[in-house]
């Protein structure tokens, strides 16, 4: 029997998946986002971009952006009891309502 992968892309399989209309690459527009320290901000994986791809398990969740790093933004995310920071590109990121 074959040893189970251990990637950061494991167990992806719908979590990464593009419904039929949108598959492709996605406008350019959401990689010229702007956030603003403070501000609220969802993580919505676009698998079609690897460069600056959070883990899978921060997918829909909502975080406070804290900082600029390079491209991308540093956010604040709760996972379980602890606050997370992690940095993502813009394209994977959705403004918060």
């Amino acid at each position: 029997m074959a040893k189970a992968s251990k990637g950061g892309r494991r167990r992806t399989r719908n979590v990464m998946q593009k419904r039929a209309r949108d598959r492709g690459l996605s406008t350019i527009t959401r990689t010229f986002q702007k956030f603003e320290v403070g501000e609220k901000a969802n993580v919505r994986l676009d698998p079609s971009i690897h460069k600056g791809l959070p883990h899978v398990k921060f997918h829909g969740r909502t975080g406070v952006v804290v900082g600029k790093q390079g491209n991308a933004y540093v956010l604040d995310v709760r996972d379980g009891g602890k606050t997370k920071r992690i940095i993502v590109k813009p394209e994977h990121l959705s403004k918060a309502a």
